[in-house]
């Protein structure tokens, strides 16, 4: 193990005081990232904290594999979440794990709260706080990014994570931008920035990382580049991206539409990754250390009103979860509208996937009457009304009237106050992702740790399942389980889950093997059970009982590509995923 990713970096915004700490037991214990960052809420954030106080914490960690290998470019941040008042995680890609790491740190914990806007710059050793009252209520991220460039400057590998307005006035899914393309994107993590008055984290970093093995890292390294390049499950997130999965997931009936009302959308072409790369598609960017380059960004271009063959021509970034989102969830028709939106929630800083399931919640109370436009301040919420939802988006992040400052808290209170339960696309409060695929994405939204697709990755099953033989609840359940205490290990090396097909274990164990780490399968199987275990230890340490958590009604009554999903076998696999958990403990 190197000698600076032991080191964590505390800093007090209520005292403005930093110190760094020894944690190599931890570090070695736990490899990193995930491991490392959820051990750490446990202990720092205390029983039943108020999400958006000062005693809230806020934990970026990265592993060993990260600067070193290909493809390992992600951080990982674990927080008490604002939106479901329990366990909160977001990934972001970018530089920001690879500044952290050459800043020489294996993990920064930020705690307290500010009194007044303030931005942090660490800059390798040295730990600055700045005012930020200048920056405090720009409303474009992206501004406050180049802003932040052109102040602090850095030498080496530097990341700017800031806020928008809308984690500013503590929107519950605010979102924190990194790289003006990445983002902590899940679970409110901007409105806890937003809560401790920080507009923006700083890192820069050029330490260089050692390797005691040089000859055999760079021929594992050789062979994990070559796999990544060469293989063909990386080639499609290179050429479309994630927004790949829209025409595939349409054309099963596996596609949420207006509100899951339907399965599969007319207009799926419209917002599909073929005719973005086709018509809009600007160029690709890649994360640090990434070969692959999956970030795709559309060129919109649009002409100024008054001034003939003038144009304003923006850079939005796309894949699947945003194109859902704000395209088929809504019904929203024609790519620049989809497009339009996304940078919207881009200016925002708000999360996509929840915006989207917000207002498609908002759209159909709307319809059914439960709503009226005495609550909308007069807009006609109409599946695919683009002016409208851009309306409401902004009505939402400045919370303008109480129904506003209601949907800004998330679907669980829209439906607590004003009814619509059945159709709230609610899953431990967290947004229903982009995935109708069958029992199986439904059973990871309702069990996984942070209630996101990617915890267990549910739609992947189901869609194996429909290419060979059905499987039973139990069954279903316990692949779950093994796949989402694997990924424990994956975002504790931290790797992006687009390459868990090459980080194999046997790859993972020969990657740790030359880091000097003593690890073998079957012990990183037994880490990833128990790192899994203290996630839901926070989780029910703060109240939360899964065996209490309901699917929303609204998908029993839409087809999936197996047919209509049968309520009593998901509870019961739930059931038998609660009892595998337990039994792992």
């Amino acid at each position: 193990m190197d000698e600076f990713i032991k080191n964590i970096l505390y800093i007090d915004l209520s005292r403005k005081k930093f110190w760094v700490e020894d944690r190599r037991k931890l570090f070695e214990e736990y490899l990193g990232g995930v491991g490392v960052a959820s051990k750490i809420l446990l202990e720092e954030c205390p029983k039943n904290a108020d999400p958006l106080g000062p005693e809230n914490v806020i934990i970026f960690a990265v592993g060993p594999l990260n600067g070193l290998f290909p493809i390992a470019s992600k951080t990982v941040a674990c927080f008490k979440s604002p939106l479901t008042k329990s366990y909160g995680e977001s990934h972001a890609g970018g530089r920001s794990a690879i500044a952290i790491r050459q800043a020489g740190y294996g993990a920064i914990v930020i705690k307290g709260a500010s009194d007044t806007p303030v931005y942090v710059a660490v800059h390798g050793k040295n730990v600055l706080f700045r005012d930020a009252s200048a920056l405090w209520g720009l409303r474009n991220s992206i501004t406050v990014g180049r802003v932040l460039r052109e102040i602090e400057g850095g030498a080496g590998v530097r990341t700017i994570m800031r806020i928008g307005v809308a984690g500013e006035n503590l929107v519950s899914y605010a979102s924190v931008n990194t790289e003006t393309y990445r983002h902590f994107g899940r679970l409110g993590l901007g409105a806890v920035f937003g809560s401790k008055k920080l507009k923006a984290l700083i890192v820069s970093g050029k330490m260089t990382i050692p390797v005691s093995n040089s000859k055999k890292y760079r021929e594992l390294y050789d062979k994990i580049y070559t796999t990544s390049i060469k293989s063909t499950l990386m080639k499609k997130y290179h050429d479309l991206g994630t927004a790949s999965n829209i025409i595939p997931l349409n054309t099963i009936n596996a596609l949420p539409t207006k509100n899951l009302k339907e399965s599969s959308f007319e207009y799926a072409e419209n917002i599909s990754g073929e005719r973005l790369a086709e018509k809009y598609l600007g160029r690709r960017v890649a994360c640090a250390h990434c070969p692959i380059a999956c970030i795709h960004l559309a060129s919109l271009r649009e002409p100024y009103i008054t001034e003939p063959y003038f144009y304003k021509t923006t850079m939005i970034s796309y894949d699947h979860e945003l194109l859902y989102a704000l395209g088929s969830m809504i019904g929203v028709s024609n790519t620049e509208g989809a497009l339009k939106l996304i940078d919207e929630v881009e200016k925002w800083g708000v999360d996509a996937m929840m915006t989207g399931t917000v207002l498609a919640w908002m759209t159909e109370a709307y319809e059914k009457g439960i709503i009226g436009e005495n609550e909308t301040l007069g807009l006609r919420l109409e599946w695919g009304s683009v002016e409208a939802y851009i309306k409401a988006i902004e009505y939402i992040v400045r919370r303008v009237n109480e129904f506003y400052k209601t949907a800004s808290e998330g679907l669980d209170a829209l439906a607590s106050r004003y009814g619509g339960e059945e159709f709230a696309l609610s899953y431990g409060g967290n947004g229903m992702p982009g995935y109708h695929t069958g029992p199986g994405a439904h059973i990871t939204y309702l069990t996984g740790a942070r209630h996101s697709h990617l915890d267990s990755a549910g739609y992947s099953l189901d869609q194996e399942t429909l290419k060979g033989k059905q499987l039973s609840g139990k069954e279903i359940s316990e692949k779950l389980y093994h796949e989402e205490s694997w990924r424990q290990i994956l975002s504790s090396l931290v790797v992006c889950f687009f390459s868990r097909g090459i980080y194999t274990p046997e790859i993972v164990c020969e990657t740790l093997n030359i880091l000097d780490y003593s690890f073998n399968e079957k012990e990183l199987k037994r880490l990833g059970e128990k790192i899994l275990r203290n996630k839901n230890d926070f989780k029910e340490r703060e109240g939360f009982n899964m065996l209490n958590q309901k699917f929303p009604k609204r998908i029993f009554e839409t087809p999936t590509p197996f047919g209509n999903l049968n309520e009593e076998s998901l509870y019961e696999s739930v059931k038998e995923f609660y009892k595998i958990l337990k039994e792992h403990t």
